[in-house]
């Protein structure tokens, strides 16, 4: 083992510890593609897999950790989004399948919800957009954090990573495990983040092409053309019509959901339809865009999700290859800081 790669297993092996995983990188949630082929390459690579729940009914969530599992026996976890409304139902679904570890995202878990997670003997782990809400759910007793910046793919708040780092390691890491998330692709940031005090990293964008993902052809392609400029906040039009931005490849697709946002404005404007309603009609719109690009492969008018690390993303290649490339150049980091 080289001084490096001693560094390396030193700063991980907390988030090691927490994860059941040889290394503390994490797959972040991606919806339609991190599901059981995706999951198990990560955990199998030595990483730790997160099957993206997103919409799915307790039925679909039950046969996609059924079908995880006959792929690997190696720990993963479920992603669950909170405003889920059978949410307490696929908290049932991971017990009942031994899950070791949810990640609950898209807000302030409801009551009950980490309670009832822990009954199962899992983990829980919940994102922090904020160091007040950080210290809050730490008070309510998650397990681990995960701390994600506006450079990272989807749905985002409105702070970077490298200033929710610098804010919030030194007040939580030595509390609980924190996973630094959002832009990185590549090892020397996973090291530099490791060194200020996280127990591990979560990437999301960088393992899109990987081998293994069952994302369309078009929607690789899409990820390897792409820049690092390319991947764009959404712009809401509106404050009537609350929009949590999304990150995403800019594309005909997202210059419609612009164009959507100011016709259900105008209804609005001229009383055609209530402000439910026209809430209704912005999140229906946007829901099925996603499956559209990842699945069927419309790069067009579907949403193509991608973080800032996209510009990193050169080629297909298997998913152990990825992560192997990003522990040697984290171990090379570490081992270049120690001469």
């Amino acid at each position: 083992m080289t001084i490096g790669q001693e560094r390396l297993a030193r700063r991980m092996a907390r988030g090691c510890e927490f994860l059941g995983s040889e290394v503390a990188v994490m797959c972040g949630a991606m919806s339609w593609v991190s599901e059981r082929n995706l999951v198990a390459a990560m955990s199998n690579a030595g990483g730790f897999g997160l099957i993206a729940c997103g919409a799915m009914t307790p039925a679909l969530l039950d046969a996609e950790i059924a079908g995880t599992k006959a792929l690997t026996s190696k720990p993963f976890g479920v992603n669950l989004i909170t405003m889920h409304p059978q949410l307490f139902e696929l908290i049932e679904v991971c017990g009942r399948h031994g899950v070791t570890h949810v990640v609950l995202a898209g807000g302030l878990p409801p009551k009950g919800a980490l309670e009832a997670i822990k009954a199962t003997g899992a983990k829980v782990i919940c994102f922090a957009p904020a160091l007040s809400l950080a210290k809050k759910l730490v008070r309510s007793g998650v397990d681990a954090l995960v701390i994600e910046g506006m450079e990272a793919g989807g749905h985002i708040g409105p702070v970077s990573t490298s200033v929710l780092a610098q804010e919030m390691l030194p007040e939580l890491a030595e509390q609980l495990p924190v996973f630094v998330a959002g832009g990185i692709g590549r090892g020397e940031a996973i090291a530099g983040y490791l060194d200020m005090g996280a127990a591990g990293v979560q990437l999301g964008t960088r393992f899109v092409c990987a081998t293994e993902s069952i994302a369309h052809a078009n929607f690789k392609k899409a990820f390897i053309r792409a820049s690092a400029r390319d991947a764009v906040a959404s712009v809401q039009i509106d404050p009537r019509l609350p929009v949590i931005p999304v990150r995403a490849l800019k594309n005909a697709g997202g210059e419609a959901f612009t164009a959507k946002q100011r016709e259900v404005a105008q209804m609005l404007d001229e009383g055609k339809v209530a402000m439910a309603e026209a809430q209704l009609q912005i999140e229906h719109y946007w829901a099925g865009a996603l499956r559209r690009a990842v699945i069927d492969g419309d790069v067009e008018n579907g949403s193509l999700m991608a973080g800032q690390s996209v510009g990193m993303v050169t080629k297909e290649e298997p998913l152990a290859d990825i992560l192997g490339t990003l522990i040697a150049e984290a171990a090379q980091a570490l081992e270049a800081r120690a001469a």
